[in-house]
């Protein structure tokens, strides 16, 4: 039975050094004896000793590993392997599945994108917002709550980075920071700063967009007279402002 989750999951899932240290034991063969049943996987993991982990054909998160993270229920480096023998069944990972991004960063490259892949980037950061979400949970969710945001912006973070510059995609930004601001003032709890600091990140790739193609100025303009939750659309309306000014003159 296949997995119902993917390896975009995992990747974008997991926090950076547990991804990369589950790779190391996935790739060097650490996983052996992988067995399926019927409500998950099993298998055992090479490390400084075997370990016995079983996980579920759901949540990969989810299971058991006799290792010293597993069994105080913390998600560690031998689930992660087994998750990933369970995706790719032995195949190889390519180097940009590898990548994590840890923050929304500019390409860097000029660029225009097809109507088509302008269509296929929109789809996939709604999707990726579908993890940002109001809180109602009871306390004892909130955890699962603030990886779910966490893994919301990872996924956002990794299109921001892949995104050429041009008018066009600084716009589709624009419009991904104006709706998570709606979702910050909507019932998002962010109050450790993850969809906050996400929005800032991007911000400065923005105003990087703007040194590379002034352009791309053009779309801070749908920013003015918008209220935003806490002013982080000020430095691209200054931008804006001051790219009018020298018009004018």
């Amino acid at each position: 039975m296949k997995p119902r989750y993917a390896l975009d999951k995992i990747k974008f899932a997991t926090d950076a050094p547990t991804f990369e240290r589950g790779i190391g034991l996935y790739e060097s063969g650490k996983v052996k004896d992988f067995q399926e049943n019927i409500h998950g996987y099993s298998a055992i993991v090479l490390g400084s000793k075997p370990y016995n982990v079983s996980i579920s054909n759901r949540y990969y998160d989810q299971g058991n590993c006799d290792c010293y993270l597993g069994e105080n229920d913390i998600l560690c480096k031998h689930m992660v392997a087994v998750a990933l023998q369970a995706v790719l069944g032995g195949k190889k990972i390519s180097s940009e599945d590898k990548k994590q991004p840890s923050e929304a960063s500019c390409s860097g490259k000029i660029g225009k994108l097809s109507k088509t892949e302008i269509s296929s980037v929109k789809k996939l950061i709604t999707d990726a917002m579908r993890y940002i979400k109001p809180y109602n949970g009871p306390s004892r969710v909130w955890f699962q709550y603030q990886d779910s945001l966490s893994e919301g912006c990872a996924r956002l973070s990794a299109i921001v980075s892949s995104l050429p510059v041009s008018k066009d995609t600084a716009k589709i930004l624009v419009g991904m920071l104006l709706r998570l601001d709606k979702k910050i003032c909507g019932g998002v709890d962010d109050s450790d700063g993850t969809v906050g600091g996400f929005i800032e990140e991007t911000t400065v790739v923005l105003r990087k967009y703007a040194e590379l193609d002034p352009k791309c100025i053009e779309a801070f303009e749908k920013l003015r007279g918008e209220e935003t939750c806490f002013g982080w659309e000020d430095p691209l309306l200054n931008i804006s402002t001051r790219n009018r000014s020298s018009n004018t003159n």
